[in-house]
């Protein structure tokens, strides 16, 4: 595993030190060049020693030998903040949050860096067959079931524990019947900085056949959360078909081809080039929250499954993962409502998520990947977001 996924990451980890240099120096001989910019810093964590429904809370402050820099709180095991160096070597924080726990508390809908499940993504009117039995949902997305239900995982407590500077392993115990699904479910999710990449590794088992779609919501802008739109991000996605859908955003069925529509990304295209486009699915979509349809098993010479070039910051993401999909969306109902870390908003399209998954509506499509967790058998999963 470390093979497949860390041996591309030294190559970008390179380029982009090497690139940071040499826009340092010359900034420096430039009498006109701009005042540099300030290094983001990690929150406080005492904004978030607190107590949610009668479970402390707090803040994992990550760092490692490279420069990368992360916090994660056991509130929804999420993401709170992710540094990155930018073209000059300044840290940026990427990733969309909040200042305290109380934020994420009263604001539970954003999903900002939550992880989702117990299944991420919609399910059809909330409703789904396993083995015979017909289990019911709550329908928290209009008909249709979302990101786990109205208390989801990404609005649960955790239980933390650092392992070193770099890791820090949240598990949670979702009981049997929790949110409508069947099953004791032992969930854990590992965070690691390696180098230039913050690593997720997922682990789930059970008593009673389930079904399962956990997946980590970070919302990235690579030039800054709160910095303004993501449209100008250059994306690459490792997909050649798509999930067409419906008014409600639930999968037809159809693994449509992407050529010749506003879903090709496979060779790297502003996010925001074709948004406007006279297309059915950017219609109901708002925009782009739609579920891409990833190519064979990713190993040293296939590359990424998806690429993302900061427009201003040259903040290079390459996503590597070992499911069949990516949930591609771009902030659509972002509505700047939210203050952000910094006092920065959440505006409209100031962020995109890349949620790797297994379709949405697996469930109640049998011609897609199966996401059904079975005793005695437990499901892994690697998600890296390299630098």
């Amino acid at each position: 595993m470390n093979k497949l996924f860390f041996a591309p990451m030294a190559v970008v980890a390179g380029l982009l030190t090497g690139c940071g240099n040499n826009d340092v120096r010359t900034a420096a001989a430039d009498s006109t060049a701009a005042p540099k910019a300030v290094p983001a810093e990690l929150p406080n964590v005492e904004a978030f020693n607190s107590t949610v429904d009668g479970q402390p809370t707090t803040l994992y402050l990550l760092k490692n030998s490279g420069r990368l820099q992360a916090a994660i709180t056991n509130y929804g095991a999420r993401v709170v903040s992710l540094l990155v160096p930018d073209k000059n070597g300044v840290l940026t924080d990427v990733a969309l949050g909040y200042d305290s726990v109380g934020r994420y508390v009263h604001q539970p809908e954003s999903y900002f860096g939550a992880i989702v499940g117990r299944y991420g993504n919609r399910i059809a009117k909330g409703k789904f067959k396993l083995e015979g039995k017909a289990y019911t949902l709550a329908t928290n997305d209009g008909p249709n079931h979302l990101h786990g239900g109205k208390k989801g995982f990404g609005a649960v407590v955790w239980t933390g524990i650092p392992v070193n500077d770099s890791t820090v392993e949240l598990s949670y115990f979702s009981k049997d019947g929790e949110e409508g699904y069947p099953g004791n479910l032992n969930v854990k999710v590992t965070y690691t900085l390696s180098g230039n990449a913050l690593r997720i590794d997922y682990e789930a088992s059970t008593d009673k056949a389930t079904v399962a779609n956990i997946t980590n919501h970070t919302y990235f802008n690579l030039n800054g959360q709160g910095s303004g739109t993501i449209n100008n991000h250059l994306l690459y996605i490792h997909a050649s078909r798509y999930t067409p859908v419906d008014s409600t955003l639930i999968p037809t069925g159809k693994l449509d081809s992407v050529t010749g529509t506003p879903f090709d990304f496979q060779q790297p295209t502003a996010i925001g080039a074709r948004i406007n486009a006279d297309n059915k699915q950017l219609k109901y979509g708002k925009g782009y929250d739609h579920n891409f349809v990833l190519g064979p098993a990713y190993d040293d010479t296939s590359g990424p499954a998806v690429q993302v070039t900061g427009d201003v910051s040259r903040i290079v993401m390459k996503v590597y993962t070992d499911q069949p999909g990516v949930q591609f969306y771009g902030g659509n109902f972002m509505k700047g409502t939210n203050p952000l870390k910094g006092g920065k908003k959440d505006d409209y399209r100031g962020a995109f998520c890349l949620e790797t998954q297994h379709y949405p509506n697996s469930p109640n499509e049998p011609s897609f990947p199966s996401t059904e967790i079975k005793p005695g058998k437990a499901w892994h999963s690697t998600t890296i977001y390299g630098f």
